[in-house]
């Protein structure tokens, strides 16, 4: 909570919250576009210091749980604008001042274009466009797909980088304990998550199931989680070579 305290101590708080009710308030919940949340862009950006990015693909949980421990490193939801808008849904309505709580459209069955769908485009964007130094991303290999062109990470976050400030993507791949690995650094998925970054002269590794640190003290080998979130927490990425 320490970084996101002192980062609202820094900024205007009303202010924020003027421009992001003036975002979607009296507007249909399925006419959005990026130009309706400029005026908070402008005061606030997702930036984060460099080598302290951390995206995610159907890992959410994971990946909260490897920066709440490293508290050095960034997702997206440990910056401002993503903390205060994390598993929130809002829209407004036309004709009408006040939120609408009761018949925002579903970002996926409904509308493409709502507000929420829109923000976090946005804000994914900004963030994958600020980073810089090595980037990071948790992948879930209990899945056919552990890099999905489709996601946020596939569709907005890739494209985005940098290559003049990024030079270096390291890619997790992490299975739940327990279910049989379903994707892993040497699966079509991530080839083709490594054929993207190398078109985009960005320096791509992968490293599955950390596991390395040798067993707890009791004899018990850590699970994948727990090699994410204790074990591999304690390397960090060469930022002179780009790579472990």
């Amino acid at each position: 909570m320490l970084q996101h305290e002192q980062t609202v101590r820094d900024r205007d708080c009303q202010k924020i919250r003027e421009a992001f009710r003036n975002a979607f308030i009296s507007k249909d919940p399925c006419s959005a576009t990026e130009e309706d949340y400029h005026p908070l862009m402008k005061l606030v950006n997702p930036t984060v210091p460099c080598d302290k990015t951390v995206f995610w693909s159907k890992t959410k949980e994971l990946a909260h749980q490897y920066t709440k421990v490293q508290r050095e490193l960034f997702t997206l939801e440990d910056t401002l604008l993503g903390y205060i808008a994390d598993d929130l849904n809002w829209c407004g309505d036309t004709g009408s001042y006040e939120m609408n709580y009761q018949s925002c459209p579903h970002w996926k069955k409904d509308c493409s274009n709502n507000f929420v769908s829109v923000f976090w485009d946005l804000v994914s964007k900004r963030f994958a466009e600020n980073a810089c130094g090595v980037v990071q991303v948790v992948l879930n290999g209990s899945i056919s797909n552990a890099f999905d062109r489709k996601s946020t990470f596939g569709r907005v976050e890739v494209h985005n980088l940098n290559p003049m400030k990024v030079h270096t993507l390291q890619a997790w791949v992490i299975h739940d304990l327990g279910k049989f690995p379903s994707d892993s650094c040497s699966g079509s998925s991530i080839n083709d998550l490594k054929w993207i970054i190398m078109q985009r002269n960005i320096k791509f590794t992968c490293q599955d199931n950390y596991r390395d640190c040798g067993p707890f003290a009791d004899g018990r080998q850590p699970s994948p989680r727990e090699s994410m979130t204790s074990c591999c927490l304690t390397l960090r990425p060469n930022t002179s070579s780009g790579s472990f």
